[in-house]
């Protein structure tokens, strides 16, 4: 896979100048509209350090995680740093644009870190489709974004801040999240932190670089709790046993790394911490019933 794109690199490969000679503020949010971001390139299938609203008109695969979604008509696109992504356009479009903002861009904005509202979470898709009267709805707050951002007023930057936060409440209310009691207990918080240390690992951008920790024990010995009361964390959180959470975190990332690098097997072996392509080939086929190859064919 393609090391993670940071904002700056971004930037100086879309408009071939440095980031360095913008204003603090332009440095932290960018606004770009559709036919700005076609330029003959594939838009690589990777990571970024930003954050990414794309609202886009016409049929788009977009290829999320493991997962590959395509739209038709008119939708709202959110993505964040954890995920990799790329969006495939299947037809000619020029409606539309994309927000593009660092994650401290909203730091002290919302009560809870951006990445806790659940529009990132890992459970629901990132695609929101429109109706008509929300397409109309959608132009306006776009347009209005792109007037603050060519303007030179003062406090233009908590204008168009209140602008992306109608968005993600429009995207949340748009798709009723099911509610979930969440309670601050020692058991939560521990299995919180659990997911967390996982998800820490990462993306893998180097078979050198390994996976590390993959056995429950581990993770409780780095935690500093018993092995059995972090099982019982993770399940009352999740559902599913810690085994059975890190093979699904690892098989996602399998699937990813067979689709979108051309890493041999072996070196997806490696990188996801297994001894050796025969183990990674038997865990892999026990969750598929296919071989790893498969994917590639």
């Amino acid at each position: 896979m393609e090391k993670t794109e940071t904002f700056k690199s971004f930037y100086e490969d879309k408009f071939g100048e440095r980031l360095d000679i913008l204003s603090n503020d332009n440095a932290d949010f960018l606004m770009i509209p559709h036919d700005g971001c076609i330029d003959g390139k594939p838009i690589l299938y990777r990571r970024r350090n930003f954050y990414k609203i794309s609202f886009l008109d016409g049929r788009f695969v977009v290829h999320y995680g493991d997962k590959s979604m395509e739209t038709k008509g008119t939708g709202l696109v959110f993505f964040d740093p954890k995920t990799p992504y790329t969006i495939e356009s299947l037809e000619d479009s020029t409606m539309g644009g994309h927000l593009i903002f660092k994650e401290y861009y909203l730091d002290t904005y919302f009560r809870n870190h951006i990445n806790k509202l659940p529009i990132f979470s890992r459970d629901h898709k990132p695609i929101f489709s429109l109706e008509q009267v929300e397409i109309e709805k959608i132009i306006t707050l776009f347009d209005k974004i792109k007037r603050e951002h060519n303007s030179d007023y003062e406090f233009k930057n908590d204008l168009i801040r209140n602008y992306i936060s109608e968005l993600f409440h429009f995207a949340v209310k748009k798709k009723p999240l099911i509610k979930t009691h969440t309670p601050t207990d020692t058991k939560t918080r521990l299995a919180k932190v659990f997911i967390e240390l996982l998800d820490r690992q990462f993306p893998i951008e180097n078979p050198g670089d390994p996976f590390v920790f993959r056995s429950p024990r581990k993770f409780a010995e780095t935690l500093g709790v018993h092995v059995n009361s972090l099982n019982r964390a993770v399940r009352g959180y999740t559902g599913k046993t810690t085994s059975d959470y890190i093979s699904d975190r690892l098989m996602e990332e399998a699937i990813i790394l067979l689709k979108h690098t051309d890493w041999n097997i072996a070196d997806i072996s490696y990188g996801l911490g297994f001894e050796d392509p025969s183990h990674f080939n038997h865990f892999f086929k026990d969750r598929t019933q296919q071989i790893p190859s498969n994917l590639r064919i």
